[in-house]
This record gives C-alpha cells, structure tokens and sequence, in this order.
C-alpha cells in the first residue's frame, strides 16, 4: 500500500513573499501544485489533456468545463447564477464572483470540474474534525476560487486565483476516490478554499467515494443557496463551517459578504441530519467581543443545539491584516468559558497546539475522551459513540462505514 510523505503546514506569510519574490507568482503557485500533488501520491493518468496540461503532472490553466444546473437565463445571452446568495447577473463571455463559472452563449459552466489545483493527506482533525473519526487521514482537495474574499484568507493565493492561473491537475471523481482509498484515507475533504463553488464535482465524489465506504466531508464558509445544498446533502457526511462573526456589518467588512445566508445554511445542515461542526476565528479588534461571543453562542444552542461543536480559532496575521497581533491565548480562553456558560457542551481552543481545549471532554463526567496535540490524536477513550466511563453519547461519527463484503 504506497503512503504518502507528509507535507509542512504552509510558511508564514513573509516566508511566502520572499518566495514569490523569488520565483514569481505563477512559478510559486507552480510548485505548491506539484508539492501538494507528490504528497498525494497521484499516479499520472494516462488520458487525452489539452497543450497546456502535461500528460505526467499538473499543468497551468483549467483543462475542461461541465454544465452546471444552477442558472437560469434573462433573455440576450444573460443568465442568473443561483448557486451561492450573490445572484450573479452574468453577460456572454464573462464570469461570476468566484472567477470558476462562465456564460458560454447563455449557458453557464463550470471550469474547475475535475480540475483540483491542491491535494494533499492531512489529518481530519485539520480541517478541523474533531469528532469525526479521531486520527484519520482526510484526501483533501481543492480547486481555484472563492465567493468571499476574507481579509484574514490564509489560502488567498488560490482562493482569489482564476483557475486559468493555477496549476492544475485532470483527477476524475472516480481517480479521486481511488487515490484517497490507495492513501489509506477514511474521508474525502473538499477544503482550503470555498468548496461550493465547484458543488458538481464535490456531488460526483460524494458519489464515487460511497461503495469505497469513504465519507464525503467539507470546510465551507456556508455560503450557499437553499436548492443546492439540498442536492449536495445527499452526498455530504459531514460539514465544517466557517461562522466568521456574528453581524452582518462584520461579514461585509472581513468578507464581502452578508451573515443571514450561512445562518441559514446551518440550520438547514441540522435538518438533514448532516454532521456539523463550527469554526469561530476569533481576529483582535474585530469580532473578539464577548457580548457578541456569547450572543453567537446562544443562537448555536438555541437553534442546533448545545451538542454542536464549536471551535474558537487563534487568528495570525495573513493576506490583508497583517499589520494585527496574533489573538491572545486569554481571550480564546475567555471565549471558551464564555461558550460553555452559555451552554455548549463541546468547545474546543484551535491554533493553540498543546492547549487543554483540543481535547474532547465528558460534559457528563469530565472523563478525557479523545486526547490531542496540535493534529496528533495520542488517545481515544470512545466506545460506540460513547464515553468509556460513564456511557454518555457524543455527537459526531465515531466509526467507519464497513466495507461491502
């Protein structure tokens, strides 16, 4: 069974800029490519792929396109993207928001589909899962793009990319689920930038992993229209979303984008029955408020319910904050007790590696359940789902599916 080597996390922003500096932007995103794709492990396929893509390996700009169900036309040539909340209003020959989906004479495409610019095997707990399958690995993949533009992005130079700018690798949904299963990999995550904007070929893997008993997982910052998170819950076991603030003045501000459309994700996410957990990145000055902490907070017991996970997240100065200080431990602390005198059951500390608050403790007994440091898992004290000591049951999937036999 061929395993791959493990890569570093990414350098810190000046590490990067001397990088580019270096070697030039497009030469940079070059070598992340080929990097995240030996670290994979992807053999290369044998298949027909335009000028631009090399037959052995990644190649620059994307290599095909696939119709997409979620437009509908105005008259002219015009079309009305209904993917994700912006409504993009899209003329012949031009693109939306998230720079991957184009009009081509009135029908709108997506140019990402089986075209990933980043894969690599991480643990699940990066993405961050923590009470999805404790110390597995997660094939983690990524395409060009994004419908937000955070400021505190810590992947901006793909997620405000074009595809045709990346370099990018031709991986069917099929070859995807076949590499995550030949990596030994319990979950397929749709990661690092926004994973909606190319929610066809997310569907399609959720569809190849299934008879492989590979769950189908997703970070996403839950900015998506009602019908197609519908169609992508079918497929979806599992989501991490990004809850960046709780005001919708913060989100327009730090994001380009508005509060009510994830709000309203997550709730939908808690009606189907999808896994969710929830990632607060709590940035100085911004949202690190506690009355607006313990606000959030309520609306996650009142409407999920105090099971849901929430993680409070350590910011570092990246992309377009980094004249900011990185968030103090204290107030991820005070975060935490905020949480959890509000009722929530399960908080954790992120970005802090050898923080108490990354393990996962009892409400019921305080027993230690799953113990960790930093992405290293060194103990799981679960039996069934449930505490080893008291027997109380915890929310999350705990088991792999079995195989077919």
């Amino acid at each position: 069974m061929f395993f791959p080597p493990k890569c570093s996390d990414p350098p810190p922003a000046t590490a990067r800029a001397q990088a580019r500096r270096a070697v030039g932007r497009r030469e940079f995103l070059a070598q992340c490519g080929r990097c995240a794709l030996l670290c994979a492990g992807f053999k290369a396929l044998d298949w027909a792929t335009p000028p631009s893509v090399r037959p052995d390996g990644p190649g620059r700009g994307y290599i095909g396109r696939k119709l997409s169900p979620y437009f509908s036309p105005l008259g002219g040539g015009r079309i009305r993207c209904e993917l994700c909340p912006r409504f993009c209003e899209v003329d012949d020959g031009e693109r939306g928001y998230c720079r991957v989906r184009q009009n081509r004479e009135g029908q709108y495409y997506s140019l990402v589909y089986g075209n990933p610019c980043a894969v690599r095997v991480d643990p699940v707990e990066k993405k961050p899962f923590f009470h999805v399958l404790p110390g597995s690995l997660s094939f983690s993949i990524a395409t060009a793009g994004c419908n937000l533009n955070c400021k505190f992005c810590q992947n901006w130079e793909i997620s405000q990319a074009k595809p045709d700018d990346t370099y990018n690798y031709q991986a069917s949904p099929e070859t995807v689920a076949e590499n995550a299963a030949r990596n030994e990999c319990a979950s397929i995550a749709s990661t690092y930038v926004e994973p909606t904007i190319f929610i066809e070929y997310m569907i399609d893997i959720g569809k190849a992993a299934r008879p492989k008993k590979i769950l189908n997982v997703m970070h996403s910052n839950g900015y998506i229209n009602p019908a197609p998170l519908d169609d992508l819950c079918r497929f979806l076991d599992a989501a991490c979303i990004d809850l960046k603030g709780f005001t919708d003045e913060y989100y327009r501000e730090m994001t380009e984008g508005t509060l009510e459309p994830v709000l309203s994700t997550l709730k939908r996410l808690k009606q189907l029955g999808v896994h969710t957990e929830i990632v607060n990145l709590v940035v100085p000055g911004k949202n690190d408020k506690m009355r607006g902490i313990r606000d959030m907070c309520r609306w996650i017991g009142k409407e999920l319910g105090p099971e849901t996970p929430l993680h409070f997240s350590r910011f570092h100065p990246l992309y377009r904050l980094q004249s900011l200080q990185p968030t103090p431990v204290a107030t991820l602390e005070e975060a935490w007790k905020a949480a959890r005198e509000e009722g929530l059951h399960h908080v954790y500390v992120g970005n802090v590696p050898g923080h108490p608050g990354e393990s996962t403790i009892c409400p019921k007994c305080g027993a230690v359940l799953v113990d960790r440091i930093g992405y290293t898992v060194r103990n799981v004290r679960l039996k069934d789902g449930k505490c080893s000591q008291c027997g109380r049951p915890l929310p999350g999937i705990w088991k792999r599916p079995e195989a077919d036999a």
